[in-house]
């Protein structure tokens, strides 16, 4: 299974955009990736603090052909992208319901999963922030991100290819064929 990236340099937010994509065109699977957010949104209406460096990615897929509740494909995000920030640092990456990550108890990444129905199809949109280069600042909620904890840069193209292997794969595990 494929995605096709549709790549912006600025988007209200990724989620907004995907919504858009299903609405208007017949792809089935796709990422979009922006290097800014002007409206980045996370888990209960929050702002989503989107600054430059950092990821802002967006899968979408059609729910059809995956026989899996939406609880456990809550679960299966939050351990692909625990996978890729594992692949950068040896350091315990800890779950925090229902779609954040944390490493020291500091918020890293942060997932927004929204469904849409077109012409009767179910998608799934599945919004990944992580903090590369730079934390938000948010009273009472620690943050942190890839940089301060590496002492270095990773190139976000690479961890982009790696994110979209990961879930490549992992669709493709879950993906009931006809």
């Amino acid at each position: 299974m494929k995605f096709k990236i549709f790549r912006f340099k600025k988007v209200n937010s990724t989620n907004n955009r995907a919504i858009k994509i299903i609405k208007k065109t017949n792809y089935k699977y796709g990422m979009i990736i922006s290097e800014t957010q002007s409206s980045g949104r996370g888990q209960y209406g929050k702002k989503w603090i989107s600054y430059k460096g950092n990821l802002f990615v967006s899968f979408f897929f059609e729910l059809s052909n995956i026989n899996i509740s939406i609880k456990k494909l809550t679960r299966l995000n939050c351990l692909a992208v625990k996978k890729l920030l594992s692949i950068y640092t040896k350091k315990r990456i800890i779950l925090k319901k229902p779609n954040d990550l944390l490493i020291n108890k500091r918020k890293i990444s942060g997932i927004l999963q929204e469904r849409l129905k077109k012409f009767g199809e179910n998608y799934l949109i599945v919004g990944i922030g992580i903090n590369l280069t730079k934390s938000p600042n948010i009273k009472n909620y620690p943050t942190t991100n890839l940089h301060e904890l590496l002492n270095k840069k990773v190139p976000k193209n690479k961890i982009e290819d790696k994110l979209k292997k990961i879930y490549e794969l992992q669709l493709t595990k879950i993906y009931k064929r006809k």
